[in-house]
């Protein structure tokens, strides 16, 4: 969980110092998700997504790729902050990037019948009339386009991407990709001259296959193309002559390299390959590459080259260790590449020049001042939307604009999203809680429940849930900072190991040091519904029996909270068992001393949302009130229902179990979804965590799912005193 990183101190400090910085910072102003661009009667719910974005000149208009539709979308961003639908281009095949220049999109576009016979256009398409003006024949699959400053001409990587079906990915898989040179005449591509640039036989890796991945020109005419399977770097200058370098490997230090439910941050590896994938001109000798690795590699870092092949900086696992400090760290990528940084831009805004720099499996992007090319700064890390693809830059109007690419509206989830950022004075919304500053990296993510410590009022308790299961984890939060700073961890354990098959939902403070623990289950994987009880160090101490009345009517939603009611215990019971009414929920009672178990029921809020149920997520107890969380599953503008509760003490009259309950009243303390709204992104399904602190002021915590199927973004915020 944690691992003493002395060198990385005043990098993550820097991060958590953001908010009290008097400078321009970059925060979300707007998120439109694609399936907003489908014209009145298409079916919404296809899959969708947003790729590669560029804008027009003017920085009036996004626009992005949409593969799965087969589509190039426009959004008018004239006011970013209510960014509005400008419908969809149809380009006949599968659009793997796009460029603006003068008015005309060129918009590659695959149309390959297999891997083994690819084939592709370059589309060029009118942004005023919406309307195809011509159509190249490339003789290969592309994978990116870019054009020259001046719009004399475009460079094209006609990828020709292997098959990793076939044996088992390794290379070579023939027919060889290259790079594509392709004049622009009188606002249309000249396909008539299109040229063709052999890069065969550069690479010690592959050499006869390689596989063009992402190309850039610089203010000179220079074009530089990584081939990412080769691991190799190819400069063509604007007289036509070819240099290439291998992008080499690095070593890598205090990194999770197992996938196993666990956040350690301990291990290495050696000579491992960069792989570049996106790549962007910083000068007109130097750029950026971002290491997302494909074959053998994967290096998690991003590295400034001189075009010499000199390398001028290299992040190492820097960016990943501020990453897992957010509590964005994707734990099941680990045994492959980490947070997977994919894709690089670089921009002047005013007299600050930036570098941008995406990871994919984490869904953020690390912001970095590129004053120096040799010492870059990281300033923020922005949340985005799950995997961002491309980035555009729009410095003239301080615009910087994200595609995300996963779409998970066959599982009930977000959408495919633009999100767009603002460069302005003020303070960094994001993140809310971190973990950055400590002398040691404490990796974090999936907070459910929430405790107050009894007698300190600026420090409040988190536990982690199932994403973590091989390591259960109490998390101790300084509020008084901000944002919130996680300053300990400490695994639950059982006879001195991690403690197995628990989903922790709910913590209380026991009042002398130790804290009880709910358990939410999962009895279809034979993960109990559970109540322990811990002390001090995380040592589990007592497991309480559930009586035979709550096992023979159990299901798979458990317990998700846990509070003590003059020396007795209450805990909120998710859903409905098999003996509860139709929208009636229990909340139990359990008298530690006499070991007696009762039960009042909780009428649930109702939805008529297609596939929607609503049920409890936390029980806090403050003055004469229990307050709970009642939520629906759903997300997005989907979800209606993210509110806190609150019950009378005095009306919580346990009755005994198998018979009838009473029923308690509820009266509305808070609407949620304003607060879950404030930092412009996708509302959050899982509102998580609620407490109340020894000073009487409210927080609350939204649960990012071990960022598996989720952008990450963790929301832990105040909602005030509570009276």
């Amino acid at each position: 969980m944690q691992i003493r990183l002395t060198s990385m101190c005043s990098l993550l400090a820097m991060v958590t110092a953001l908010p009290a910085l008097a400078e321009p910072t970059f925060n979300r102003i707007a998120t439109f998700a694609t399936p907003d661009n489908m014209a009145d009667g298409e079916d919404k719910a296809r899959p969708t997504s947003a790729e590669i974005i560029t804008a027009t000149e003017d920085g009036m208009t996004l626009i992005y790729t949409d593969s799965p539709l087969g589509v190039i979308g426009l959004i008018d961003i004239t006011d970013p902050k209510a960014p509005k639908a400008l419908g969809n281009i149809d380009v006949g095949g599968e659009p793997t990037t796009a460029k603006e220049v003068a008015g005309k999109i060129y918009a590659a576009v695959n149309t390959s019948e297999s891997k083994a016979n690819p084939s592709g256009k370059l589309v060029t398409i009118d942004v005023a009339t919406k309307k195809i003006v011509t159509e190249c024949d490339l003789g290969g699959q592309p994978d990116s386009v870019a054009a020259a400053k001046d719009g004399s001409f475009l460079a094209i990587a006609i990828e020709n991407e292997r098959d990793e079906d076939v044996n088992d990915g390794e290379m070579p898989q023939m027919p060889a990709g290259w790079l594509a040179k392709l004049p622009v005449k009188d606002g249309a591509a000249d396909c008539a001259s299109l040229q063709k640039i052999d890069v065969t036989g550069l690479a010690a890796v592959a050499g006869e296959d390689p596989e063009p991945e992402f190309v850039d020109i610089n203010a000179k005419g220079d074009i530089a193309l990584t081939m990412q399977e080769n691991n190799e770097i190819v400069v063509v200058a604007a007289d036509g002559s070819i240099s290439h370098f291998s992008a080499g490997a690095i070593d890598l230090d205090g990194i999770d390299t197992k996938t196993d439910g666990k956040l350690t941050f301990t291990k290495k590896k050696e000579g491992v390959l960069r792989e570049p994938d996106g790549l962007k001109w910083i000068d007109e000798d130097h750029f950026a590459v971002a290491n997302e690795g494909d074959y053998k590699g994967g290096s998690r870092s991003w590295t400034v080259f001189k075009k010499d092949g000199t390398v001028v900086y290299e992040s190492g696992p820097s960016l990943e260790h501020a990453i897992v400090a957010m509590g964005h760290y994707p734990e099941g990528r680990s045994k492959s590449k980490g947070v997977e940084l994919e894709s690089v831009d670089v921009a002047t805004f005013g007299d600050t020049r930036y570098a941008f720099v995406a990871s994919e499996r984490a869904s953020v992007i690390g912001v970095y001042d590129l004053t120096d090319v040799a010492k870059p700064v990281l300033k923020q890390i922005l949340p985005s939307g799950i995997s961002p693809e491309g980035m555009v830059s729009i410095p003239e109007r301080n615009l910087f604009a994200t595609a995300n690419e996963v779409d998970l509206v066959e599982d009930g989830g977000a959408r495919a999203q633009v999100m767009i950022y603002e460069l302005a004075e003020g303070t960094a919304a994001y993140p809310m809680i971190t973990s950055a500053g400590s002398e040691e990296l404490i990796g974090w993510g999936a907070l459910s429940g929430l405790a107050a410590d009894p007698a300190n009022a600026g420090t409040i308790y988190a536990i982690s849930d199932s994403a973590y299961a091989a390591q259960p984890t109490i998390y101790t939060i300084d509020t008084t900072q901000t944002p919130a700073k996680i300053t300990k961890a400490m695994v639950v354990t059982r006879g001195g190991d991690a403690a197995q098959k628990l989903d922790l939902e709910g913590i209380v403070a026991d009042g002398e040091g130790g804290f009880w623990l709910a358990s939410e289950g999962r009895s279809d994987k034979g993960v109990p519904h559970a109540l322990l009880h811990v002390n001090d160090e995380g040592e589990i101490k007592e497991e309480v029996a559930l009586p035979e009345a709550l096992l023979d009517n159990e299901i798979r939603y458990g317990f998700e909270g846990v509070a003590l009611v003059d020396g007795k215990l209450w805990l909120a019971v998710q859903r409905e068992w098999q003996d509860d009414p139709k929208g009636m929920v229990k909340l139990l009672s359990y008298d530690p001393e006499e070991k007696v178990w009762g039960a009042v029921h909780y009428p649930l809020d109702t939805t008529d949302a297609k596939d929607a149920w609503v049920g409890l997520s936390e029980l806090t107890v403050h003055g004469d009130h229990a307050y709970v969380i009642e939520r629906d599953n759903q997300i997005g503008p989907a979800a209606t229902i993210k509110k806190i509760y609150r019950v009378k003490l005095a009306d919580l009259k346990p009755a005994e179990l198998g018979g009838t309950l009473p029923v308690v009243q509820k009266e509305l303390f808070r609407d949620l979804l304003p607060d879950l709204a404030v930092l412009k992104g996708v509302t959050p399904e899982k509102v998580e965590g609620f407490t109340i602190d020894a000073a009487g002021k409210g927080w609350v915590v939204t649960d990012n799912d071990g960022v598996s199927d989720n952008s990450g973004e963790t929301l832990f915020w105040t909602i005030g005193d509570v009276k």
